[in-house]
């Protein structure tokens, strides 16, 4: 099954996909940020600045599924040995620190006129920081050590080590006391959140995700380029 994985035959399908995915991200983009921006309605509370919203949450959705995606070819990559399972986990990571950087900063802008503070120690906060932390360790493991199968094993281990953080994260609002609301997008159960609101949060969101799939298709496609002429025993 892994055959499938060969370079050439990726690189083929790999290679011309981003200028078809930037195609689609600019127009689910246009669309999202019409409906955030302009037809959906203020909040009779945070009045416009709960538009930070539609950047916001997607952003910190996305980081959280791509970090879970670095643990599972991570995991994949120790059981099955194939390196290739790292390659697509390194390629992914970039994207995924810039959109938890980008939530934590938007929760920060968000926060000044919620909350009246730039920054508090609250718990989702802090594990948001804690996992952004994780994503430099990641990123800076792979340019620090020069071994390939040493920082495989390294960057795998802090991979499935910070994954433990991400349920913390989703459920740090239940068990414990925050300035964060609860969860009002719920798949299993009713989601609180109103439809005008709902539609636009969920068109940035595929927006967003477009984005991080062109990211990560010109770092991966970069990264086959680097195999095929050092030779995956080399990766």
């Amino acid at each position: 099954m892994f055959k499938s994985f060969e370079p050439n035959k990726v690189f083929v399908i790999t290679s011309k996909a981003p200028k078809y995915v930037f195609f689609l991200f600019i127009v689910v983009l246009s669309i999202g940020l019409t409906e955030a921006l302009i037809l959906s309605p203020e909040d009779y509370k945070q009045s416009h600045s709960v538009r930070i919203m539609y950047v916001h949450v997607p952003s910190a959705w996305i980081s959280l599924g791509i970090f879970s995606s670095l643990a599972v070819f991570s995991l994949s990559s120790f059981i099955f040995s194939n390196k290739h399972f790292a390659l697509i986990a390194k390629s992914l990571a970039p994207s995924g620190f810039v959109f938890n950087i980008i939530a934590l900063v938007t929760g920060a802008i968000w926060g000044k006129p919620t909350w009246g503070t730039w920054w508090a120690w609250d718990a989702r906060i802090t594990s948001m920081l804690i996992l952004a932390l994780f994503y430099g360790m990641y990123l800076l493991a792979w340019r620090v050590y020069e071994n390939k199968g040493q920082v495989i094993k390294i960057t795998s281990i802090i991979a499935i080590l910070g994954v433990i953080n991400v349920p913390i994260i989703k459920f740090s609002v239940d068990w414990w006391n925050t300035l964060h609301q609860s969860s009002s997008v719920n798949i299993l159960s009713n989601t609180s959140i109103h439809s005008s609101m709902l539609i636009p949060l969920l068109i940035m969101t595929a927006a967003f995700t477009l984005f991080s799939l062109l990211i990560f298709l010109m770092k991966y496609n970069t990264e086959l380029i680097k195999v095929k002429n050092k030779g995956l025993d080399r990766l």
